[in-house]
């Protein structure tokens, strides 16, 4: 059966939204089971409420970036975690070098 248009009402804000059918088969070939119960712009609020990005390496959110030493080079750097001593921190160029030997 082809996929069709819904209309669906927000949980949020009560507004009507329309869960198009290209969303649908994006839905599906994500393996997801449930339909969206926010409209987009409740759903971003509660994304940006919950400290969530929007997708990808850091996904249009600034990240804190933390100063750091690079454990090859020595380089001054910044990475986007609290370093905590216990492990190696790279600068990116030396973090590709290293990824690339495992």
């Amino acid at each position: 059966m082809a996929l069709q248009d819904k209309q669906i009402q927000c949980s949020d804000c009560g507004t009507s939204f329309t869960f198009s059918a290209a969303d649908q088969e994006f839905f599906q070939s994500k393996g997801y089971t449930n339909e969206p119960k926010r409209c987009a712009p409740c759903r971003s609020a509660r994304k940006t409420e919950r400290g969530g990005s929007t997708g990808g390496f850091g996904g249009g959110r600034s990240s804190q970036m933390y100063p750091a030493v690079c454990a090859a080079c020595g380089q001054n750097t910044q990475v986007p975690f609290q370093p905590r001593g216990d492990k190696p921190v790279y600068c990116s160029d030396c973090f590709r070098k290293v990824g690339s030997n495992r």
